[in-house]
């Protein structure tokens, strides 16, 4: 089997993320007073592809170490023609690769990892607004697929907004107003697709759409803002992780860095407490407007992602769950659930 990094060029993602890339892109760093989680994660994949396809092809998002979490004791075995780790040059995703030659009867891989998770709290906000380079962070500006700074998107940015003129205030108003006005609909597919013009309208969605409603709105009153496309462990000491998928949202405070928010996870919460009211969990209110916790493995960000190596289909809305192609053509849809993958987890 070819392990991760059979190039130099490839071997330099263990080594090196570009600073400044995610909120996440500096040595793993233990707290005293961090919540801290650590686990073994186990992706099990027997490809539900046509045994006679002669070119067959598979992404899997792959997590590495950062300032939130540590990633190591990485093992990845099956009967692929070849894999190796790669990441895209314009968002940055990374993607464990493997392809098949050829018929075959079944197509399997094993990818197993250990985590060390912390928390992410950033709640001591500067008390003077620093100023910032909108071409710095042109990037974080500028609108997606899916994620319009124009037209109605913008003119409720700006409703919003209206009275606040730092970047701490836009995002805090325009947190409060997600909170209050969306819901979660357990209707939707996976994470949801972020189509955000529909969103504001209709308000109904999964975290995805809520958290690119959150970016599409702070983009448009000027602030930067991306998406952070994740994993969850779960709540036991074992669990099926398979559909745990999460995404939550992060804006970037001059002078201070970026801020993780996490509206989707308070809708979710009232959901689950069958209330609308806010005041029943106000303290999850207070908590997700600077945190998320600890139980969350990070992926990466960007929307309209195309991979590396380059999928035969179109642009990816996002990565975070397993895509595969068959003779160029894609299997399934954009969540992967008919791939025939399964993930684990086992707390250590």
């Amino acid at each position: 089997m070819k392990k991760p990094g059979f190039s130099v060029l490839k071997g330099l993602l263990f080594l090196i993320i570009i600073a400044g890339f995610m909120s996440f892109s500096f040595p793993y760093e233990k707290s005293a007073y961090a919540k801290e989680r650590k686990g073994e994660v186990t992706l099990r994949l027997n490809l539900n592809a046509p045994e006679k396809a002669k070119d067959v092809r598979l992404w899997i998002p792959y997590p590495v170490s950062g300032g939130h979490q540590r990633i190591y004791g990485v093992n990845i075995k099956g009967n692929f023609t070849q894999e190796g780790i790669y990441r895209e040059g314009e968002h940055g995703n990374i993607a464990l690769y493997a392809e098949w030659k050829g018929p075959f009867k079944k197509r399997a891989l094993t990818y197993s990892y250990k985590v060390d998770r912390r928390d992410f709290v950033m709640k001591d906000f500067p008390r003077q607004q620093m100023p910032f380079s909108e071409k710095e962070f042109a990037r974080y500006l500028r609108p997606t697929s899916f994620g319009p700074t124009s037209g109605k998107v913008k003119a409720l940015a700006l409703e919003i907004t209206k009275y606040e003129s730092s970047v701490v205030g836009k995002a805090r108003a325009i947190y409060n107003w997600i909170v209050a006005n969306m819901y979660r609909d357990e209707g939707v597919k996976g994470c949801g697709y972020g189509k955000v013009e529909r969103l504001i309208t209709t308000r109904g969605g999964k975290c995805a759409d809520i958290s690119s409603v959150f970016v599409a709105l702070a983009r448009s009153a000027g602030v930067p803002a991306r998406e952070i496309f994740s994993i969850r462990m779960p709540e036991g000491r074992t669990g099926d992780m398979t559909k745990n998928q999460h995404c939550w949202a992060e804006f970037y405070d001059p002078g201070y860095g970026w801020v993780p928010v996490d509206p989707a996870d308070v809708r979710k919460a009232m959901l689950k407490k069958n209330t609308n009211n806010l005041k029943d969990v106000n303290d999850l209110v207070q908590y997700f407007f600077g945190a998320v916790d600890e139980n969350r493995i990070a992926y990466y960000t960007g929307r309209d992602v195309l991979l590396d190596p380059r999928q035969s289909g179109g642009r990816l809305d996002y990565f975070m769950y397993p895509y595969a192609e068959a003779d160029g053509k894609p299997i399934g849809d954009m969540f992967g659930f008919d791939l025939g993958y399964r993930i684990d987890f086992k707390e250590l």
